[in-house]
């Protein structure tokens, strides 16, 4: 099974959490009660090795996880300075969102966009890139001034050729100073047209 790689691998599930909290509790007490328990030995140390064995495995556990989520953050946050980078080298790009992976074909992929500045969703064509595109991604892309242009409609699919695709990073994986940037920046936007709206309204 191949994992998406711009969803941020979870640490704690709730299976995870009740079955440590029953073994902690089951050895915490077979520890306390050992002293007494009217048992065979050979049952003392077979219940015991059970309850450590469990133990040390989830404890395994645990660190696994912790261990794959702090080296998915380290890859995210070099891609995150790889899209920066090529952003700053680039002349006029903008940032999608993949919200959706809808059809894979072997020139391209139908999919469903975000742009991040406009807040708007539409259809999008990607042509096909070296690696795969999966949902939550961020492309930084060049856009094409042929199929959006200022006061002519909003095509309904927007086509994207691989040449125009400059990088791409995880959202989940998005530096915080980044991301209230953007916000700031979607924002900033939306106050302009409504400022805009209301001197066409009033003039």
């Amino acid at each position: 099974m191949v994992l998406n790689p711009t969803v941020k691998p979870k640490i704690v599930t709730a299976g995870l959490v009740s079955t440590s909290t029953v073994v902690l509790i089951g050895l915490a007490l077979f520890l306390l009660s050992v002293p007494a328990a009217q048992l065979p030995s050979l049952s003392k140390v077979i219940v015991g090795g059970i309850l450590v064995a469990a133990t040390l495995l989830l404890g395994g556990l645990w660190w696994k996880r912790v261990h794959r989520r702090n080296a998915w953050l380290i890859v995210a946050a070099e891609r995150w300075k790889s899209f920066e980078k090529a952003k700053r080298a680039s002349g006029t790009t903008t940032e999608v969102t993949l919200l959706s992976v809808d059809a894979v074909q072997p020139t391209g992929s139908w999919v469903t966009i975000l742009w991040n500045r406009f807040n708007h969703v539409q259809q999008g064509w990607v042509e096909a890139l070296p690696e795969p595109l999966w949902p939550g991604a961020v492309l930084l892309i060049a856009p094409d001034p042929a199929q959006v242009m200022p006061g002519a409609p909003w095509p309904e699919t927007y086509f994207i050729r691989a040449a125009e695709c400059l990088a791409w990073a995880p959202t989940e994986g998005q530096p915080a100073e980044s991301s209230a940037i953007r916000r700031h920046q979607g924002l900033s936007f939306k106050r302009a047209r409504l400022v805009e709206s209301l001197r066409d309204w009033f003039a």
